[in-house]
């Protein structure tokens, strides 16, 4: 497996500098072209799924923290409030306070229920310098969020149906899980007390780990137990993946939350006319952006999948004279959303610019023979080479298998 702060900014992915600040890289043109390629999948499988998308802002006020409990529980984590207008605003930690504010702004009867809200919504944590490194550890982070209301009696169906979500997304992507983890509060937790590092009571927290480890067990997946790594708010199952030394992440987790809804006074209208409060799922298909594109660039070493690739397809010209020929090639490329470069014939020879090139999926090679025609001869990365054909109908095949969601 590949380095990824190696191989990302020798293939110019992303970098840093001191004058923005450690923990804070910045995307170059071929790193934002696979970002946006994976959120817009994010956001294509999370549409499909019944997610409603949503966007709120990266402040808020230190109140709204003090309801949710980050405040007391979690602000050694945070970055310190701003004053602003006399009032005190923080940058945000998470985004479920901003979620659980835009459900309460709304009546909702059970009707609507399970009421699914997605977000890829910045993020900032005040992580100490030591543990900062490359895209795995940042202090500002785009997170695939994600929050279900529901009523009890829907939760379980809710988590089995995030937990395969992340498991098509990782399947879509390559990614193999190094396995799931059922994080619990501490055996010796305390529940509820202001010094404890636990909100809420007992029987909510026993209830929703039970929860978890039925969809677990229901899905016939291997676990670890672990005590002591539950968020704040409730138990969580994380997905766990490896670095390129090994190290072991969580990527994706899927959490339930009893805590939020009381604290923000959540309410829904049940069957019988009454009032009742919601369960609160979260859950991250891929996590972080920063730490999703760090993972990708190590499971593929550069060479990613079709759709995920900054460069899908890069048309060769063998001499100037098929210059011409190719610059319209790349025209039809562009206007069918493929993402397409021109390797002009006086940046080396055509051996020199597929070498060049060679983690490009696709290689439209044009001849004299091609140019007249209107065709180009393609060449696949892994070294298939296809008959010269019609440049519209195989560009128009090379868009439709860029689509990850077609495939």
């Amino acid at each position: 497996m590949y380095d990824h702060r190696k191989l990302g900014r020798e293939l110019g992915l992303f970098d840093s500098d001191p004058l923005i600040g450690a923990g804070l890289p910045y995307w170059l043109p071929a790193g934002a072209a696979i970002r946006q390629a994976l959120e817009r999948y994010i956001v294509d499988v999370e549409r499909r799924a019944g997610y409603q998308q949503v966007y709120s802002p990266v402040l808020g006020k230190r109140e709204l923290y003090e309801i949710s409990g980050h405040w007391s529980k979690y602000s050694e984590d945070m970055y310190p409030p701003m004053e602003v207008g006399g009032e005190e605003v923080v940058l945000r930690p998470s985004l479920c306070p901003h979620h659980a504010l835009i459900f309460r702004s709304r009546a909702h009867s059970y009707r609507e229920l399970p009421l699914r809200m997605s977000e890829l919504g910045g993020q900032y944590r005040s992580e100490l310098s030591g543990v900062l490194g490359g895209l795995t550890r940042v202090r500002g982070m785009q997170l695939n969020d994600g929050h279900i209301f529901c009523m009890l009696e829907q939760v379980a169906s809710e988590v089995g149906a995030a937990l395969e979500l992340i498991q098509q997304a990782h399947s879509d992507l390559g990614i193999s899980a190094s396995g799931y983890v059922l994080s619990l509060p501490a055996k010796d937790a305390v529940f509820g007390d202001p010094s404890s590092k636990y909100v809420g009571d007992a029987a909510s927290w026993a209830l929703a780990a039970e929860l978890l480890r039925e969809v677990l067990d229901k899905a016939g997946l291997p676990y670890s137990e672990e005590p002591g790594e539950a968020a704040f708010y409730g138990p969580k199952i994380d997905i766990q993946i490896k670095d390129s030394a090994g190290r072991e992440s969580s990527l994706s987790t899927i959490q339930i939350d009893f805590h939020q809804p009381a604290a923000f006074g959540l309410e829904y209208i049940g069957a019988d006319g009454n009032k009742h409060r919601p369960v609160m799922v979260h859950r991250a298909i891929v996590g972080s952006i920063e730490r999703a594109v760090a993972h990708l660039i190590e499971v593929h070493g550069g060479a990613f999948p079709a759709w995920l690739a900054p460069v899908q397809v890069v048309v060769l010209p063998i001499s100037a004279a098929e210059e011409k020929a190719a610059s319209d090639v790349l025209r039809l490329a562009r206007d069918l959303g493929l993402r397409a470069e021109l390797a002009y014939a006086d940046e080396g020879s055509l051996g020199a610019r597929i070498r060049e090139n060679r983690l490009v999926p696709h290689q439209a090679v044009i001849g004299a023979r091609e140019a007249a025609a209107g065709e180009v001869a393609l060449r696949d990365r892994d070294g298939t080479r296809h008959a010269a054909a019609p440049a519209g109908v195989v560009l128009r095949n090379l868009a439709e298998l860029a689509d990850p969601l077609r495939r």
